[in-house]
Formats: C-alpha cells, structure tokens, sequence
C-alpha cells in the first residue's frame, strides 16, 4: 500500500475517534446547559399572560363569565367579594369583562366596563384583591347636522353624519323631538322638502365612544313655516328652551299624544311620506304598538272613560279653554283613569289597542272645539308658552345672535347618495371627569 492511502487512512482514524471523543467529552455536553437556563429566574418567554375579554350573557353569573375566562371557580368568588362597587344581582347582560391573567400564577386583573365612561379594576397582590374605580374624562365639541327630508327625521340628520353614528343620530332626533313636542309634531307635521338644521355638543371619550349632549339650537322649515328653539339662562332663570321670539317652548297643550321616541320603531309600516300617518273620518290616526303609553295633550278632567261605539275603549277630556281630547281604540285606561279625574299635562291615560272598529293597533285622536272637530295643527298653532321678560331680553338677543350665526353659516343641502358633507365644528373644550 503506497504512502498517500496510509495517509489517507489514518485521517479517517482520527477523524472518527475525534469525533467520538467530542460526542462523549464531558465538557461540551448539552444536557447540563440546558439545566442551567432552566435554573435561572423566568422571563418573558415562558410568561404567557393572557388577555380576554367577554360579555355577560342574559341570566347569567358573573362567576360563569371569569371562569370561562380560565379563573377558577374559588378565586373567582375571592375576587367578586372585594368588589363592593359592583350589584352582581344588578349586572346587566351585554356588560363587558376584560380578564388578565398567567395559566402558572392566576389572575392578575379583571375589569368591569360599567358604562361608556366608568370601569371597576379588580386587582390582585399575592392572594388578595383590591378594587378601583374610574371614571373616564369626556371632551366636547359643538358640531352641525342637518338636512332636507326626504324620508325620515333621523335620514334628515344625515348630513354631517360622520359627527354621530346612526343609533347615536337617533337619540338627537328624540332629544330634539322632546324639546319641539309643545310646538310641532314630528311624526305628523314634517313633509318632503322640510329642513333641519340642528347644533348640538358631541361628547367623546377616550375609548372612542360618541355621544349627543346637549342641543343648543335648531331651526326647522315645516310645511314652510320657521320654527326655531335656542337654550338659554338668564338671571335667576334656569336652563331651559324658548323660540326665536324668547316665549317658553312648554305650553299649555302637547303637539302630540304620543312620545316621538315611542312610535319612531314603526315609521316603515305607515302612508304618511315622512313618518307614514294617514287622517281618518274627524280625526288623526297614529299608528303604533300594541301598549304604547297614550299621554293627556293638556292639563284637565276626564267626562268619560269606556266603551263607545266604533272607538271601542275611549277617553275624553276637558281642558280649561274649552278644548276637548279624545283618544279612541285603547287597550286599556291607566291607572286611576275615570270619568272626574283629574289629569296633567304628559301623563299617560292609557295604552293603544285596536278596540271597537279597529283592525290593526293605532291610536284614534280627535281635538273638539266648542264640540266642532278642529285639525290639532290648526287648533293648537297659536297655543304658546311665557315669554321673557324685558329685563332678559338683550342677553337674550346676544345668546341667539351668536347661535344661529353658527347655524346660518353652514348650508343645507339636499344628500345625494354615497355623499355626506363633514359636520361643522365649532369648538373644543374638556369637560373633565
């Protein structure tokens, strides 16, 4: 065998008995390696902590929902009983829960959203639990919407709609119908063609949730008339609503028997073009759900409660000025509801029904004057509330002047599909905790 095999041979020897001798050496083992990483304090690597959030479903145990966020049924009961903020009886179902915890060491935190702007923490130090409550700062900004009618109340609100979501938008439509609700009757008196414009605070918080405050001023074209209503305080006068001409917006009668807000879920079954009402024989038919709370127009004495003919259950009242009311097809009377009582303004006397000629839910209104059938719009039109006194006029005029400059300089037009113009802006503040 000539000497480069030889060579050649030894290398491979060695080779083999140095790599053995590497596999087998004590030094450089791997196994203990690994038992010191293992020796050393955990980090972040094996720390799995973990974040959940949930929501409390209807009949539900608030120690169901943490356990099915992974705490065991014993801490879970541990940790409600240091919540002395929080009625388990009293939690509402859609309440949402955010857990914190670690499969090796517990829970750590669980947080109740209680409302949009209020949380109660529960958090733990070694085995106990300690509770705190927050209560989340909301800014404010005062925005414009508004818009020509075409369909509904609410669609008017469209533009400007990034101000507000749509369910949000809803409850400026309610806010604004309860402040006009002496004056117009928004589920009757608006048409096609009408316009709204509304200024309004938008409240945010810092999770990003919106919401409506208060309403400064609107103004509104119905059936081409100017109706407008403006927030004011004078001296030693509290907050309260008036008209462009400083009367009080709360009169002696209500536009309306019906809450806006209760009959708004309806408005796609009716004729009426805007909110669907039709007209009946001597009187106005709303139609609305079955117990719908029907309220007293105005201050008076009820002369009949009970069965008439084709009204089925019916109520009839007598107001001071003479006025007559008379609601028909009711379900039943309220409590406390004879002939001889006496009733107040906005308080309910009954519930919509469909007895007598009725085929479908709704309630019959009549208005008699001098016991003539008279249209309510007509009879109630020149019926307004207190003006100001001279002494609060000139705020007043200043306080109007700066509002409905606000309102003047953004335009309303007509919403065209796919087109929302911005809301307009007009100032920030912080309203703190």
């Amino acid at each position: 065998m000539n000497r480069t095999r030889w060579s050649l041979l030894l290398a491979a020897f060695f080779v083999v008995v140095g790599t053995e001798a590497i596999s087998l050496g004590r030094p450089v083992r791997a196994r203990p390696a690994a038992r010191v990483l293992d020796a050393g304090p955990r980090v972040s690597i094996t720390s799995r902590w973990h974040t959940r959030t949930d929501t409390v479903q209807r009949g539900e145990a608030l120690s169901a929902v943490l356990q099915r966020a992974g705490i065991s049924r014993d801490e879970a009961s541990r940790a409600l009983r240091s919540a002395s903020a929080i009625d388990a009886r009293r939690i509402r179902p859609g309440t949402t829960i955010t857990t914190r915890l670690n499969p090796d060491s517990g829970a750590s935190e669980i947080v109740f959203h209680m409302a949009i702007d209020r949380l109660v923490r529960l958090s733990r130090s070694a085995s106990a639990w300690s509770e705190s409550e927050e209560r989340l700062p909301w800014t404010t900004d005062t925005v414009v919407i508004g818009g020509v009618v075409q369909s509904t109340l609410t669609a008017a609100l469209e533009q400007g709609a990034d101000a507000f979501p749509v369910s949000v938008r809803d409850e400026v439509a309610y806010a604004l119908a309860d402040i006009l609700e002496y004056r117009v009757d928004l589920s009757r008196d608006l048409h096609v063609g009408d316009s709204i414009r509304v200024l309004v605070e938008r409240q945010r918080a810092p999770t990003g949730a919106v919401r409506p405050g208060n309403i400064l001023a609107a103004r509104l074209t119905v059936d081409g008339k100017k109706v407008e209503t403006m927030r004011f305080a004078g001296t030693a006068l509290p907050m309260s609503y008036f008209d462009g001409d400083g009367k009080s917006m709360r009169a002696a009668f209500l536009r309306a028997p019906l809450a806006f807000r209760r009959i708004s879920s309806v408005f796609g079954l009716r004729k009426h073009p805007i909110l669907g009402i039709w007209r009946a024989h001597q009187g106005t038919d709303y139609a609305a759900a079955s117990g719908t709370p029907v309220r007293a127009l105005g201050n008076g004495t009820v002369i009949f409660a009970g069965w008439k003919g084709g009204y089925g259950r019916v109520i009839e009242i007598r107001h001071r000025n003479g006025f007559v009311t008379r609601y028909g097809h009711l379900s039943a009377f309220a409590a406390g509801i004879r002939s001889g009582a006496a009733v107040s303004i906005s308080r309910t006397i009954g519930f919509v029904g469909h007895s007598g000629l009725a085929t479908a839910p709704h309630l019959h209104f009549e208005v008699l004057v001098d016991g003539v059938h008279r249209d309510p719009r007509l009879a109630l039109r020149n019926v307004t509330g207190e003006p100001l006194d001279n002494a609060q006029r000139t705020a007043f005029g200043s306080v109007k002047a700066r509002l409905f400059a606000i309102l003047d300089a953004w335009p309303i037009v007509a919403t065209t599909v796919g087109i929302s113009p911005a809301p307009h802006v007009v100032s920030t503040r912080h309203i703190g905790d």
